[in-house]
């Protein structure tokens, strides 16, 4: 469960939408959405698969322009706070061969706690990404991110995933990746 490897990772960037940023801490959110960034962007230099949702768009509006530049426009719509309540979301992993999935996004303590339970009861070995998720409250924050590794997932940071991910230095990926931390 602790180890992943790029054939069998995926990233989850839940719910990163335009009207839900204006209730975030501005600091946070911008530290989030940076390293979200940075997550995508070692994602596709590994060649691992990024999944990117939003709930319920008409309400919430798109996903925010600067990860739709990195992950490109296709995303899962949901009203379902969890991203396994979108049948398609599961059977995207199940047939791409996903066993870890690497969660990102918001908030904390609503849909990304949701996503990780049920994917935990789905098989799926869940890491949450500390540094890339957020709540309006801080305590909200890290009640979800207790809770989430009472339910199993293991809580991590972003350069954490991605060097578990490259699993060695002196690869072209290593060097570009790296980039990415500078």
């Amino acid at each position: 469960m602790f180890r992943i490897s790029k054939q069998d990772t995926a990233l989850i960037v839940v719910d990163v939408q335009e009207r839900l940023i204006p209730a975030m801490d501005p600091k946070v959110y911008e530290r989030i959405r940076n390293n979200i960034i940075k997550l995508i962007k070692g994602f596709k230099i590994i060649g691992s698969p990024v999944l990117v949702t939003q709930q319920y768009t008409k309400g919430l509006g798109g996903t925010v322009k600067e990860i739709v530049d990195e992950a490109g426009e296709e995303h899962f719509e949901k009203v379902t706070f969890s991203c396994c309540g979108e049948k398609a979301f599961v059977e995207k992993l199940k047939n791409e061969g996903i066993k870890n999935v690497i969660l990102t996004g918001m908030e904390t303590h609503v849909c990304v706690l949701q996503t990780a339970v049920d994917l935990i009861a789905n098989g799926f070995n869940v890491h949450v990404v500390a540094d890339s998720v957020c709540s309006r409250a801080k305590f909200n924050w890290e009640i979800g991110l207790r809770y989430m590794e009472k339910a199993g997932a293991a809580v991590t940071v972003s350069e954490t995933v991605l060097f578990q991910l490259l699993g060695a230095a002196g690869t072209p990926e290593f060097k570009e990746v790296s980039k990415l931390i500078k």
